[in-house]
């Protein structure tokens, strides 16, 4: 008998981001660079759990906590029309 795939949870069309881009855009580090440091040293806490992989992807009501801060993630289901 073939085994069955393991399914993710969310659909794949669900919106993501990465991590390091959530951080830049939330203000949390100005630069890619100082994202990636934050990361790298332990500092960023996804979901209560240390997150070391700036390309985590993100799903709306993800939480991410940053020296004192925490941020929900909040995305658009809607996709945008190239023009």
């Amino acid at each position: 008998m073939a085994e069955t795939a393991q399914r993710d949870p969310q659909p794949a069309t669900d919106p993501v981001i990465k991590l390091d881009q959530f951080l830049k855009l939330a203000g949390v580090a100005p630069t890619g660079g100082q994202a990636k440091q934050l990361i790298q040293a332990g500092q960023v806490r996804v979901n209560g759990e240390v997150e070391t992989r700036r390309g985590r992807k993100l799903r709306s009501g993800d939480e991410v906590a940053v020296g004192g801060g925490v941020w929900r993630v909040r995305l658009d289901k809607t996709p945008k029309s190239d023009q």
